[in-house]
Formats: structure tokens, sequence, C-alpha cells
């Protein structure tokens, strides 16, 4: 009975915090939904803003620097505060950035706001992986944070479009008004069910060049910048590449990737825990074999179609496999820091990718994208092959990794 008795406590407490989790993950999506709604809303923002249309995309570009600069110094500085109460602050600064962009009709006003927008979506990135890593046992760290950052994928696959259909019935404005409202709807969420943590006393902070100097994480990072790298060559110019393959659809192409990545981020989440690594290999392998497809047989409607469901589901599922195995490097301690490392190269690879993919586009033309991508995600397969001892150990346990 006793032995029984002790099995069902461990069960208990290895339960996942769904809640707080799913907190997490909402709050992931209304980060994306704030930084890539405007993009889908450029002809209806443009007249009410009075600028082209171009410049109402610079409205997603500054969020991203924005977010890109503010990473590193923000999390350093703000690593001594109560971990709650800064996530409730950016909640609060998304919700007022949204509610000035919901009623601006000034472009500067209106660029200001998506500026402090993405500070605070700088801010959060840093925090979202380690606080989920810091409400669940080891041996549960992989699935809580696929959880959490299932809420990318979502607003990816699903709010985007669907933020720009409400667009369509209500106006722009309401769009951004209501993710306002579910900003706020995410403080009274979070202090409901997220735990509170305390911040680093400053005797016990470790300094960001010893963080970026711990075992793995070079590994870790560059594999990130490979994929990203690789990835947007191909997603920034899908559309031209459909044309060139003369399938004409982008609008089904996108939707089976979208799709596919939800069923990605669905199969990491059951298999990450147990098998990391392999998940990671495999998923890449894929990922290589789709690009090599595509570049050999993408005049064949079947070999596309399939390719891009293939590539969807290994990249919906990769970045929490890669951001696991950054936490597991760093340890939770120190996972804010690293994460706002990882968050610079994974914007440094998404600006690389997309001008490399538009230099190749102008060259060589849409067919040499798949070739130009090939190697990045071959070389960051090869950085995961090689690092079974740091960054991506063939064996995963609770000491295995640091806490």
């Amino acid at each position: 009975m006793p032995t029984a008795s002790l099995a069902k406590g461990t069960a208990v407490r290895a339960r996942l915090p769904l809640s707080g989790l799913l907190a997490l993950s909402t709050a992931a999506f209304t980060a994306v939904m704030t930084e890539l709604l405007p993009a889908g809303l450029l002809p209806r923002m443009a007249p009410a803003l009075g600028v082209p249309e171009s410049r109402v995309g610079f409205l997603v570009t500054g969020y991203a620097i924005a977010s890109f600069l503010a990473a590193i110094p923000l999390t350093a500085a703000l690593r001594g505060l109560p971990r709650r109460r800064v996530l409730l602050g950016t909640l609060v600064g998304f919700a007022c950035c949204n509610v000035v962009t919901a009623l601006s009709s000034s472009y500067p006003l209106t660029f200001t706001a998506r500026l402090v927008a993405g500070v605070m979506g700088g801010t959060m990135w840093a925090m979202l992986a380690g606080y989920a890593a810091r409400m669940v046992p080891v041996e549960r760290r992989g699935r809580a944070i696929a959880l959490v950052l299932a809420g990318i994928t979502l607003a990816l696959s699903l709010g985007v479009p669907a933020g720009t259909a409400l667009a369509d019935a209500v106006g722009w404005r309401t769009a951004f008004a209501g993710l306002a409202a579910l900003a706020l709807l995410l403080v009274v969420w979070v202090r409901a069910r997220v735990p509170g943590f305390p911040g680093e006393p400053r005797d016990a902070r470790r300094p960001l060049g010893r963080v970026a100097a711990l075992p793995g994480l070079a590994s870790v990072l560059s594999v990130t910048l490979l994929l990203l790298l690789g990835h947007q060559v191909m997603y920034t110019y899908v559309a031209p590449f459909v044309e060139h393959a003369g399938f004409g659809r982008t609008g089904l192409v996108l939707m089976v990737f979208g799709v596919a990545t939800v069923a990605g981020i669905w199969t990491v989440g059951a298999l990450i825990d147990a098998h990391p690594r392999r998940t990671l290999l495999c998923a890449l392998a894929l990922i290589v074999a789709a690009l090599l497809a595509l570049g050999l047989y993408a005049d064949r409607p079947a070999v596309l179609l399939i390719s891009v469901a293939l590539w969807g589901a290994a990249f919906g599922g990769a970045p929490t496999l890669i951001q696991t195995a950054l936490v597991d490097a760093s340890g939770p301690a120190d996972a804010e820091v690293a994460t706002s490392l990882q968050t610079t190269v994974y914007n440094a690879g998404i600006a690389g990718g997309s001008l490399m993919g538009g230099l190749v586009l102008d060259g060589a033309g849409a067919g040499a994208l798949p070739w130009t991508a090939l190697p990045l995600v071959t070389a960051a397969l090869a950085v995961v092959a090689v690092g079974r001892r740091r960054g991506f150990p063939a064996l995963r346990s609770p000491d295995d990794v640091r806490s």
C-alpha cells in the first residue's frame, strides 16, 4: 500500500500545470498576433494612417528590430525582479500598445507604439521557455515548453488568418482592440494560475559572457541560426517558388504548411521528453529531404504538396526541440539570458535568410532557392549529429541537465 501511494503521489506531482502553461501559451499567441497582424491589413491600415502600404509594412519591421535590440539588455537588466511581475508588465504593455494602435490615426504615433510593443515582445520571448521549465519537474520539461510554444504555431497557422478575416468583417481597429482585451484578460489569468518566482540575487547572477560560454550553448545557437537561415530562404519566397513550379496555388501550399506545423508540434510534444535528440535529428533530416525533393521534383504537384507538408511538420516541432536543448544546456536559472541570446540569433536568422533568398531570387531565380537552403539545414543537422556530448546529448535525465 505505501508503494502504491508513493507511485500515485509521484504521478500527481508530475502532472502538468495545464492552466498556467496554457496562460503562457496564450501570451505567446498574443505576442505573435501583435507582431504580424499588420502584414495582413496593409490595404486597410494605409488609408487610415495616410501612408503607402509599404510604410504600414514597416510596422512589422519596426517591431522586429525593437525586439532584436531589446532582448539581451532588458533581460539582463530585469533579472533581479520577481518574474511574474515582469511578465504581467509585458502583458500590460502589449495591451496599451494595441489600444494606441486601435485608436491612432497618426503614423508616427502608431510606429512608436509598435516599437514599444517590440520591446515588450523581446522581453517576453526571453522569459517563456525558462518560466515553463521552472513550473515542472525536469522529466516533463520538454512537453511543458512544447505546450507554451504551441501558441506561436497556432498564431501563425490560425490566428493571423482569423485576425485578418475579423478585420474584414468588423474593421482593423476592432481587431487590435480585441488583442488589447486579450492581453488584459491574460493579466488576470496569469495572476491566478501562473506561479510567482523570485528574481535572481545580484551575487548569484551569472554574467552574460559566462552564460554564452556554457558547454553546448554555442552548438544550440548555431543550429538555431543555420535552421532559420535555411527556412527563411524558402519560406519568405514560397509564392514565387510555387509559381516557378507551375502550381500557382500559393494559398493551398501555405495552408498545407500551416496544418502540418500543428501536427508537428503535437508529435514533438509526445516524443520530446523521451527522445529529444533522436526527434530533432529526424526533424532536420525531414527538412533536408523535403528541400531535396523540392529542388528536384517541385514541378510535380503531389511531390510539391507532400514535401511542403513534411517541411511544415518538421519545422513546426524543431524550434521546441532546440529551445528545450537550450534550457537543458543553460539550466532554468540562466534560461532567460540564454533565450535572450537565442532570440537575437533567431531574428538574425530571419533577417539574413530573407535577404539571402531575395538575392538568390534576383540573381539565379526561384529554382535555386531549395539548393540555397539545403546546405544550411544540412549543416544544422551535422551540428546536432556531432553534438552528442554537449548541446544535444544522447541521453537525457535529471542528472544530465542543469537545474
